[in-house]
Formats: C-alpha cells, structure tokens, sequence
C-alpha cells in the first residue's frame, strides 16, 4: 500500500465521504480546495491558535454512520502544518484499524480513536454551533431544542422563560441566520430578549456571518450594556470588520479596550485589524497594559497570516508612540532573551 501523508488520503483510502471543519479561532466549515493546500503544506493555516491548528473531520461510511474526529496540529513557525505530527496520528490510525483502513470501524476501533493524544475539547459555545453546522450541511434535522428556541426567539413565550431555552437550540436558529423566516426574528425580537439569551446568541454569531441589519443591533446593544458584557456583543461583529472598526473606535474614545477587551478582539475579531488605523488603536491600547501581555497576544496574532505582515510592519512604525515603542522594546528583549 502507498504511503499515506494526508487525513485526505486516509479518509479516501478507507472509503469514506467527510466534511472538514476549523474549530480555532471560529468554527467554519473549510471548503475542501482549502483544506487540501493546508494539508499539502501550500497553504498557511489562516487562524493559529497558540501554534495550533484545530479541525473537526465529520466523515461516514456505507453504512451512514457518522464519525467526528477533534484534531489539534501544531504549526511550524511559517504557520503552515508541521509534517511530524501529523504522520504520526495517521500511522496511528492506521495502526488502530489494523493496518487495513478500507475495513468497517468497529466501536472500539472508533473509542481507540477518539481518543488519541492529539484530541481536544471544544468549549460549549463552539460545540453548539458546531453541531447545528454539521446537522444542517449534512440536511439532517435540528436538535430537540430547537423548537422551544425558535418559539422564544419569535416572541411566542415571555422574556422571563429565557432559563428554559437551550444554547444548542439557539445555535439552531442562529445558523439558519440566512434563511429569511429565521433572519427576521433575530434582527426583529433582538432588543425583546432577556440579556442572557441577547449573550448567547451572540456566542454563535460570533462564529457566522451575519448581514449588515443583524450587525446594526449587537452595534447598538453594545453602546448600551454594561462594561462585563460589551465583550460578547463585539465578538459578534466578527464577521463585520467595518462595524467592529467603528465599535473599536468608539471604545477607545471611552477609554473602554481594557484586557478582556483586547482579547475578544484577537480572538474573533482580528480582520478588523487589517485596517492601519484601527491596528494602531488597538496596539496602542494593548501597549498600556502590563509587558508579559502585551507580548503573550502581540505573539498570538502575529502568527494569523491576514495581518502578519501589518503586525511586523508596526514594530518599525516611526509614528507609534513612546508607550508602544517600550512595550515592543520590551517584546525584543524577551525575543531575544
């Protein structure tokens, strides 16, 4: 048997159809093109985290049972998979299914699996969104939850029932965002909603793309909310880099991109930094905090290709000002150290 290099070509090999998943920054389904240059070592993975890549590979046989593979790769320093590792969880599939990876799984072949040193857990947020994903790409029927969520988020029971609905339930309907009937009740029952639900479905928006009129109610609520939960309504522009441009701008001009703040913004919504400007305004903000975090997230979105090369172009920016150039002074000490 050849030698096989690529999860593509085991998953083909043992025929099997799947479907591929980035569980990092934010959970997306990857078109299959883009995953074969990630894996074929052409193409950056584009949303390291901590020197990671994570994916979920969803992939079935004949007999229409489906499996779910958690896989966290490490990435070599041009932020492309490195080779070592993942051969190694191949040989140890195949070493799993008995060297034969055309034969059926078994259920203890498909334990041994699931639980190789290479697997991580997903958080809840991103478990749910993940699930609603996959059920709805693979033209499966939404979760049992669904349905209590729907009728809440359309005004069919009282603000105060939001503890009886379900974040799954709620992924449901946020990842049918683009379906007219479930678009019109998230953008028109929004500001009737208990801030708690408001919170949890801003946790699965930030995982999807939204329209302009959806973005324009987080934008709103997030004026409005408290300084603990401005965060989450940020992370829901993620897939709004004008709107999150503006929000950062307008949090800086409150003196409000505190840590927690700056976070979110690395974490979901790091193409908003594409823009000089706004980079500018975050680094500089990021430069008033302690020197081990600014360079513990200076570090962590340096890695993302999108904005790599703005991020280096800063570090000789004459412009910057004397706060941000000792924070990254102080970054080189500890590159070079």
């Amino acid at each position: 048997m050849t030698q096989i290099t690529t999860l593509s070509e085991f998953l083909k090999t043992a025929n099997t159809q799947f479907q591929v998943y980035d569980m990092g920054r934010r959970v997306q389904h990857i078109d299959m093109m883009a995953f074969h240059q990630i894996e074929e070592l052409h193409s950056p993975y584009p949303s390291p985290i901590q020197g990671h890549a994570q994916f979920a590979i969803v992939f079935w046989d004949a007999s229409q049972q489906h499996y779910i593979w958690f896989i966290k790769l490490p990435l070599d320093e041009r932020g492309l998979l490195s080779s070592a590792p993942r051969i190694q969880f191949i040989k140890m599939i195949i070493e799993a299914l008995g060297r034969d990876p055309t034969q059926p799984l078994t259920e203890q072949q498909q334990e041994q699996m699931a639980n190789h040193p290479f697997n991580f857990k997903p958080t809840q947020e991103k478990l749910a969104v993940f699930n609603a994903l996959v059920r709805k790409q693979l033209s499966q029927k939404a979760s049992p939850q669904y349905e209590f969520a729907y009728q809440y988020l359309s005004g069919q029971h009282p603000s105060e029932q939001w503890q009886n609905i379900g974040l799954q339930g709620i992924a449901d309907v946020c990842i049918r965002n683009n379906e007219l009937d479930h678009h019109n009740i998230l953008v028109d029952g929004f500001d009737s909603w208990a801030l708690e639900v408001q919170v949890a479905v801003c946790q699965c928006l930030e995982h999807l793309n939204i329209d302009e009129a959806l973005a324009l109610k987080l934008q709103a609520q997030l004026s409005m909310v408290d300084i603990a939960h401005k965060p989450y309504f940020l992370r829901g522009l993620a897939s709004q880099p004008q709107l999150t441009q503006q929000a950062i701008a307008h949090l800086d001009e409150a003196d409000l991109l505190a840590a927690d703040m700056l976070i979110s913004i690395a974490a979901r919504n790091w193409s908003a930094l594409k823009d000089e400007q706004t980079l500018t305004i975050y680094l500089e903000a990021l430069a008033k905090q302690q020197q081990h975090f600014f360079n513990q997230i200076f570090a962590d979105i340096v890695a993302i290709p999108l904005i790599r090369t703005q991020l280096l172009s800063q570090l000789r920016n004459p412009d910057r000002s004397a706060q941000l150039a000792t924070a990254i002074g102080g970054l080189f000490k500890v590159t070079k150290g």
